[in-house]
Order: structure tokens, then C-alpha cells, then sequence
């Protein structure tokens, strides 16, 4: 049946592309060990130079990212260097491993800081403060980062970062105005990782799920000096209306005070600072076009550089696209990659979802419900690679002719379920919701649309 070919074409055509990003692979392809050199990235280290290697690092690839490095490192090293680590983790994410201990910082599902996460990223800045000029120190940054590294500065409770990041998050402020704010109310984001390390040298290893790559966005810049001023962060607040939405004075306080002070009083960085970037979304989408073509659809690749804005807007774009495709005849696929900003309801409407799920269902409305057509010989799915959406078990969705068939049985309306961000329940019954598990990596979104 060509309506079911298709649907497993556009999910193995995803699958691709969150593979080729798979985050042991990726550090391994950084990573090795020759001659008696550790080679990262361009830089080499002879290892008779280094006297211990500890490993640090926070994300939802950290995973993934400290087994691969204990593969590419091997045995010798491991043992000649005292290799020790930790990482902070969702708890669904937490494996034994050789020589890294891998924290659960938060629930699954849950993004958002927590006293786990405090404590764990206080063990964090212990180890770099234990370092010495002939150390080297490894970080392994990952999106999820910055709810997974929390340190509240002086004066700021984590009580008072939850309320932050969750005012901000729910009124649709993007990734780049949330991990401003976050960034200066934090003791390890915006550099603070890199002052604090002792080590002759940090070396980061990041995978991007930011648009455009920028290192001092990803995890909130951990290793990277901070941009961004306490004046920045305050018109954030100002232009999410935060301190009317009852975020806590003490936030206001700290950032006022900060921003009345002559120049920032922070200690630079003692430590020799290097960051590689080894996977971004870009690589998920070359990926995911290879396998395409690999089964004979005439491919279009576009991977985002920059915000996109509102979910609504993108899901009629691909939407479009999806029909565009279909009329121009034969068998076709669009492959895109980014990240789409969600205005969530107020929390005591809000039902069950993410913005790879809203996003369907925006593209199901539009294309089924608002412009009349059908679901034939076109599917458009939408997933996020770290395999999580929002609070739920699902990376995604799909939208194909089957999917459809059993909305119009069941009578659903899409409507009421968009206006009340619960797509989750919308495509639950319809078996419509993509599960993976964790994946181990984090490159933003990848969706697919396929037609024939």
C-alpha cells in the first residue's frame, strides 16, 4: 500500500539522520589516540605531557558523548591518565560506565533545573578546581545543558531560576533570550565553567542544538566568555513582561545591581580554552537527504541557520511545501532542520505535548481541515533527535493518510486540541506519535516530508 511505504520511508529517512548524529560516534570520529599523541579535533597533545584527563560536562547526549570518549581514549589511557569524570544527565540517561559517573540531574521529560542538578554541578566545579597546569580537562556539552548545569549565584535561589525559565519558556521566549538571562544568573554558564577550571588546559566537545552553531548559546556557554550584559537579561524580562507574571524580585535585584556596577568583576580564565564543535544539524539533515536519495526520492535539504519563530507559521510553510511536492509528480522528499518557538496556554489549560507535535497537528489543521485537501500520497513528520518533545515519551509525530482516516473516524477536531497545547492526546489514539527512547543526542529538530 503506497500511503504505508511512504510512512516508513519518511521514519527511516529520519532515523538516518538522528543516527548519523549519534554522539559516541560523533566524539569518536574527534577523537583519538596515536603515537603517543590525543588528537581532539586540529589539536595534538602528547600524552607523556599530561599528567591527569578529567571529564566533565552536562547535556542529553552526555551520555552517549562519555562512552564514546572512554572508546576512543582505550584502555592504556584510561589507566596511565587516572581518567575520572562526571556528567549530569536526565535520569533516563544513567548507565554505568569505566571511569565516568553519569548523574541524573533531572527526571526525564522535565527541563528544567533542579536541586540534583545542583548538586551535581557543584561536584562538577570541585573536580576543576582539584586540576593542575599539567591536566587537561574535558568537557562534553550537549543541548539540555543549561537546565542540566544549574549553580545559582549569590542572592538567587534555584526556586528563583525554575520560575525564570519557566515564565520565559511558557511565554515563547526563544533559546537564545531564555540562556541569556539564565546565563547571568548562573556561577558555570557564560564562561563560568572555563574561570573556575584549573587545568593546564579545557577542551570542549560540543554538539550544537542551536541554530547557526553560536558556542556561547549551546548550554549556555559554559567555556565561552559571556556576550551578553546584565542589561541584555533585563530587557528580556522587560519584554516578556516577567516581573507583571510575578517572577521573583530577587531576580531583578541581582541583575540591577550587576548592571549599576562600573565592568564586569568576574576573574578571567586561567586555563587555555579550546571548543570543537563534532556534530550540529546540519549533519542530521546531510544524513537524512543520503538515505533519501538511497531510496530513489528526488531530495531538497534545507538545514536552518537562524530562528524560526512561530510553530504556527512553519507548519503551514511545510505544509505547503508537502502539497507543492506532490503536485510537481514523482517520488519526492524535503528534509528540513530546526526549531520552532510554542506560546504555551496557561497551566491550568495546558494539556500534553511539544513543539515537534504542534507542529503536526498545526500542518494537519491547515492542510486537512482549513484548506480541504487530502492526505494522499504525502507524509510530513516532525521529530525532535534527542528523542524527547516536551513532557512527553515521544520525540514527534506524522501526519499521513492513515493518521488522518482515523481522526475522521473518531470525529476529532484538531482545533481545540492546538488552542490547549495537547497534540500528545490528539495523536496518542491515532497511533500517530513517534517513539524512540532517548537517543543520546540533541542537533534541534529534523522533519521530513515525503510524497509520491
Amino acid at each position: 500500500m503506497l500511503s504505508s511505504k511512504l510512512r516508513d520511508d519518511a521514519l527511516a529517512i529520519w532515523r538516518a539522520g538522528v543516527d548519523a548524529v549519534r554522539s559516541d560516534r560523533l566524539v569518536c570520529e574527534h577523537v583519538r589516540v596515536t603515537d603517543g599523541d590525543l588528537v581532539i579535533g586540529a589539536q595534538t597533545l602528547p600524552l607523556d605531557d599530561v599528567g591527569r584527563i578529567v571529564v566533565v560536562g552536562a547535556g542529553k547526549a552526555g551520555a552517549g558523548m562519555a562512552a564514546g570518549l572512554e572508546a576512543a581514549l582505550g584502555d592504556a589511557v584510561l589507566r596511565s591518565k587516572r581518567v575520572t569524570g562526571w556528567i549530569n544527565v536526565p535520569a533516563d540517561c544513567v548507565r554505568p560506565l569505566r571511569c565516568i559517573q553519569l548523574h541524573a540531574a533531572r527526571p526525564a521529560g522535565v527541563n528544567e533545573p533542579t536541586e540534583a542538578g545542583v548538586a551535581g554541578t557543584q561536584r562538577i566545579l570541585q573536580l576543576v578546581q582539584e586540576l593542575g597546569p599539567a591536566d587537561v580537562c574535558l568537557c562534553l556539552l550537549s543541548g539540555g545543558g543549561s537546565a542540566l548545569f544549574p549553580a545559582p549565584i549569590a542572592g538567587i535561589t534555584l526556586a528563583d531560576k525554575q520560575a525564570v525559565t519557566q515564565h520565559l519558556s511558557g511565554a515563547g521566549a526563544n533559546i537564545r533570550e531564555l540562556n541569556t538571562v539564565r546565563k547571568r544568573l548562573s556561577r558555570i554558564k557564560g564562561g563560568g565553567l572555563a574561570r573556575a577550571c584549573r587545568a593546564g588546559q579545557l577542551i570542549a566537545l560540543i554538539i550544537s542544538d542551536v541554530l547557526g552553531d553560536p558556542l556561547d548559546v549551546i548550554a549556555s556557554g559554559p567555556t565561552v566568555e559571556n556576550p551578553a550584559t546584565p542589561q541584555d537579561a533585563l530587557a528580556v524580562l522587560e519584554r516578556f513582561r516577567a516581573r507583571e507574571a510575578g517572577v521573583p524580585s530577587a531576580v531583578f535585584q541581582c541583575l540591577e545591581s550587576a548592571a549599576a556596577s562600573p565592568r564586569d568583576s568576574s576573574p578571567r580564565t586561567a586555563c587555555r580554552v579550546t571548543n570543537v564543535l563534532v556534530g550540529n544539524n546540519a549533519t542530521a539533515v546531510d544524513a537524512a537527504g543520503r538515505e533519501a536519495e538511497r531510496r530513489g526520492y528526488r531530495t531538497e535539504r534545507e538545514a536552518v541557520q537562524t530562528l524560526e519563530g512561530d510553530v504556527g507559521r512553519v507548519a503551514r510553510l511545510l505544509a505547503e511545501r508537502a502539497v507543492q511536492l506532490r503536485a510537481a509528480g514523482g517520488r519526492r522528499c524535503l528534509i528540513s532542520g530546526g526549531e520552532p518557538t510554542v506560546t504555551l496556554a496557561p497551566a491550568s489549560a495546558r494539556g500534553l505535548g511539544g513543539r515537534n507535535q504542534q507542529l503536526v497537528l498545526e500542518a494537519l489543521q491547515y492542510l486537512i481541515v482549513e484548506s480541504g485537501a487530502a492526505a494522499d500520497g504525502l507524509v510530513l513528520l516532525s521529530g525532535g533527535t534527542d528523542g524527547e518533545d516536551g513532557p512527553t515519551d515521544a520525540a514527534g509525530a506524522v501526519l499521513s493518510t492513515e493518521v488522518v482516516q482515523a481522526m475522521q473516524d473518531r470525529q476529532l477536531s484538531p482545533a481545540p486540541f492546538l488552542a490547549r497545547n495537547d497534540a500528545y492526546r490528539f495523536f496518542e489514539p491515532l497511533g500517530g506519535l513517534i517513539k524512540t527512547g532517548p537517543t543520546h543526542t540533541n542537533v534541534c529538530d529534523l522533519r521530513v516530508v515525503v510524497t509520491a
